[in-house]
């Protein structure tokens, strides 16, 4: 069974993006752990609650399949954050399928993941964040470049989800 990290934030992480893409990522049988700052019930923006199973300074990156960043307004206390930079670049170089949807990807493009790859992030005003870090961008709703993954948006969660699990079976 595959083992995936879930990354939320504490308050205003995205409903759908963590929801929808755990229901395709349990449907195909992987095992989600939830981690954020703090083990306290996190809330999405559109009001669901979520206990996180350990905080971000318990993950111990080779636990795990899959990095998955959540997006949501709230997610944004994870640009610069060291310990969210740190797990992201971890799992990238030890080859692990590294994942974020929404306005997550600024994350990885902070941590030095997607220099160089093919990225997508929520809309127009972000690209240049992450292009800035050496992202190559693309309007699509999901961008598969090796084992990164990234996603525009709530629309895309499923899809997302289908897209994960498509990487961690190859």
């Amino acid at each position: 069974m595959k083992k995936v990290l879930m990354i939320i934030a504490p308050q205003d992480f995205r409903d759908e993006e963590l929801l929808h893409t755990r229901e395709e990522l349990e449907r195909a049988g992987a095992s989600i752990t939830i981690a954020s700052i703090k083990t306290t019930p996190a809330r999405g923006m559109l009001g669901a609650t979520v206990t996180p199973d350990i905080k971000l300074d318990q993950v111990k990156v080779d636990d795990y399949d899959s990095v998955v960043f959540v997006g949501g307004s709230g997610s944004s206390i994870y640009f610069n954050d060291n310990r969210a930079l740190s797990i992201a670049s971890e799992a990238f170089k030890k080859g692990k399928v590294t994942c974020a949807i929404c306005i997550a990807p600024i994350t990885l493009a902070n941590a030095g993941v997607l220099k160089g790859k093919q990225a997508t992030v929520w809309n127009g005003n972000l690209i240049g964040r992450i292009e800035s870090k050496g992202a190559k961008y693309v309007a699509k709703p999901v961008v598969v470049d090796g084992k990164i993954i990234t996603a525009d948006g709530p629309a895309a969660a499923r899809e997302f989800g289908r897209a994960i699990v498509k990487a961690l079976k190859s």
